[in-house]
């Protein structure tokens, strides 16, 4: 009996079930997580990252595993913001000092050099990489690349003075801007040299000479305040901008200046360059707003300095200079408007006028003004409606209705704008409920077409 148990135990283990379990074992042992999955390493001469890339089959997952352990060896690389560095002096405020950081970390993902993979782990759905960098040759490195930033940092700076003295000031703000380029990457810290026998830090001397710069100069509009009306086409505008020296009053050519709504919307011309006589003229071509007050800004466009691309960082910091700049108060007239109509119903005359209703709320809404006295009228707008009955299949009558509005200017009576809503069909129980549905629509032509379209035209 005890040999029988012993055979039918033997028979048991060497079972499939039993057979499965052993592979399963075998199975886990053969691919087991490495033990930096479980913890992160922690070392005094690495920084590591360890990344991450999904096999979905919609992304090329070795890259992104290896995107992403970079960008998580970056963030062990902390940016010590010095207390005497330009960026303290600039802003106190931690959010300043923080994106400065996220865009210094931002950049050195793709900048980060002799870094070394050490492992890979995967199963049927999971990348994994481990990375590091030695910190003894980051450092290296970082020091190298530098020092030869601020040598170039620092014959930018002495161009940017050397025009400075020779008058032309213009020139300078681009060699200055140069500079700070040159050094962008190490505003955290204080980078201390001699100039001229003088000791300074670099990066805040760019960063005031610049600002001293803009503070010499002074930016004016002719006029500084203008009635208009909504449509700016005929007004007949002008407005000039005009950069001068404040010390010398000589004029600022080839300055570059930016303009934009500080109140109000519309649309107006950004960017500039001042002519040989200090001067731009400002286009105005449009009033989006209903606002019968609003402002446009014009100063000087400090972005422009760094080309078509300008730096993320130098963004941040110039948004913190104080730039020359000028208003022009802009008292908004709202345009006159007359409407007359004719909606029928099948060839009589409704009572509801629908349509005409939704477009004097609209253009009340967009800041107009209606008038019952068509002499005085800007704009003289007329729309004609009607229904008319279709087929009838069984119990559903079918109805179509055919909208026109005109747009006109009052003086020359000149068509500015016309549109058709042609045959919009509406469905009901009789005629007249499919009528009312087939308006219904229309209106919501109307609402997502039409009017968009009639305000920009008589905007122009």
């Amino acid at each position: 009996m005890k040999k029988l148990i012993v055979i039918a135990l033997i028979v048991a283990s060497c079972g499939p079930a039993a057979t499965q379990n052993k592979s399963k074992k075998k199975g886990k042992q053969e691919n087991p997580k490495p033990a930096w999955l479980n913890a992160k390493p922690m070392t005094d001469q690495y920084y590591v990252g360890i990344g991450h890339g999904t096999k979905d089959g919609t992304s090329n997952y070795v890259q992104e595993a290896k995107k992403s352990a970079l960008e998580d060896l970056v963030s062990e690389i902390k940016v010590n913001i010095s207390s005497t560095s330009v960026l303290t002096s600039i802003d106190q405020n931690k959010e300043f000092r923080d994106k400065y950081e996220q865009m210094i970390q931002t950049t050195a993902a793709d900048e980060i050099e002799e870094f070394e993979s050490v492992d890979s782990w995967e199963d049927p759905v999971n990348y994994w990489v481990y990375y590091r960098l030695s910190k003894q040759r980051y450092h290296e490195i970082k020091e190298q690349q530098k020092r030869d930033a601020v040598t170039l940092a620092l014959d930018f700076f002495t161009k940017a003075k050397e025009s400075e003295r020779g008058g032309n000031s213009i020139q300078a703000l681009g060699f200055y801007y140069q500079g700070f380029r040159s050094v962008e990457k190490y505003l955290a810290e204080p980078i201390t040299l001699t100039f001229e026998g003088k000791s300074i830090i670099l990066t805040n001397e760019i960063y005031a000479s610049m600002q001293g710069l803009l503070d010499n100069y002074q930016v004016t509009t002719t006029p500084s305040q203008l009635s208009l009306n909504r449509r700016v086409a005929q007004s007949n505008i002008s407005v000039m901008a005009k950069a001068i020296d404040r010390k010398t009053k000589l004029p600022l050519g080839d300055l570059p200046l930016k303009a934009a709504f500080d109140k109000g919307s519309g649309d107006v011309f950004p960017t500039y360059k001042t002519d040989a006589s200090g001067q731009a003229k400002i286009l105005l071509t449009k009033i989006g707003s209903r606002d019968l007050e609003q402002t446009v800004g014009v100063s000087v466009d400090l972005l422009a300095f760094a080309g078509e691309n300008p730096s993320p960082i130098f963004a941040l910091i110039s948004s913190k200079m104080t730039v020359p700049k000028a208003s022009v108060l802009l008292s908004v007239q709202r345009p006159l408007v007359y409407i007359s109509s004719v909606e029928k119903n099948f060839g009589v005359t409704k009572s509801n006028q629908q349509v005409t209703n939704k477009i004097k709320n609209f253009l009340t809404s967009q800041g107009f003004e209606l008038t019952d006295e068509k002499k005085k009228a800007e704009l003289l707008v007329d729309i004609s409606t009607d229904s008319e009955k279709g087929a009838v299949s069984g119990s559903i009558y079918i109805t179509y209705v055919t909208s026109v509005i005109r747009v006109s200017t009052g003086k020359e009576n000149k068509e500015i704008y016309a549109t058709t809503l042609e045959r919009i069909k509406g469905y009901s129980l009789d005629y007249d409920r499919a009528s009312q549905e087939a308006y219904n629509k229309s209106l919501d032509t109307l609402d997502k077409e039409k009017l968009p379209e009639l305000l920009n035209a008589i905007l122009q």
